[in-house]
């Protein structure tokens, strides 16, 4: 909607999918440049590929979704210890047809750690960024375009890893989830959530 309730005109150009996508993008505050130019890039990935939710379009990649997972009687937040890229990360991965990187961070959420009762934070995208995949199974080198979001539960005891995309799980306060996630675009993440849940970081 625009500033005086009328509805935006329909853009032909785009499938209501990425019409969504590109409008979430264009809400979406960033915290700094290295957010911004990911972004720029994320709206000209969404505008001008049909295909940016396939997992196969690698050049220069595709969107993937993914959750911080927090609960909700502790503050920690759950990472998992990433199997093949041996990294310790949030919830996450590809599109399964959703076209929606919010639902596909959700499902991947629910699966990877178990947990049937995620409630996100806020609707609204949390963070943005776009990072190099390895070549692997086949697969080129690409990036992912990856549209995070948070999420919190009330049932953290019966978290469960799975074992084919997981070494494990665990709850940590955010402090030592930067630390061993080691990168910026997840310490920005952490904090941005940490606001939303009202706590420090």
């Amino acid at each position: 909607m625009n500033g005086d309730d009328r509805p935006l005109p329909f853009d032909p150009g785009l499938d209501p999918p990425r019409a969504a996508l590109r409008a979430a993008l264009r809400a979406h505050e960033c915290d700094g440049q290295a957010e911004e130019r990911d972004r720029e890039a994320m709206l000209a990935l969404v505008e001008t590929e049909p295909a940016c939710f396939a997992r196969t379009t690698f050049s220069p990649g595709h969107f993937t979704g993914s959750v911080f997972v927090f609960s909700a009687e502790s503050g920690h937040v759950l990472l998992h210890h990433h199997r093949r890229l041996d990294r310790w990360l949030q919830m996450g991965g590809h599109d399964e047809g959703e076209s929606d990187p919010v639902a596909t961070a959700l499902r991947e959420g629910r699966e990877e750690s178990g947990l049937a009762d995620l409630v996100l934070l806020s609707p609204a995208i949390l963070d943005l960024d776009v990072h190099p995949i390895p070549p692997a199974r086949g697969e080129p080198g690409h990036s992912h375009f990856d549209v995070r979001y948070a999420a919190v539960t009330r049932t953290a005891g019966a978290a469960r890893a799975d074992e084919a995309e997981s070494l494990g799980l665990a709850w940590l306060p955010l402090e030592e989830a930067a630390r061993r996630m080691d990168e910026p675009g997840a310490r920005r993440a952490l904090a941005k959530a940490a606001r939303l849940l009202g706590t420090s970081f």
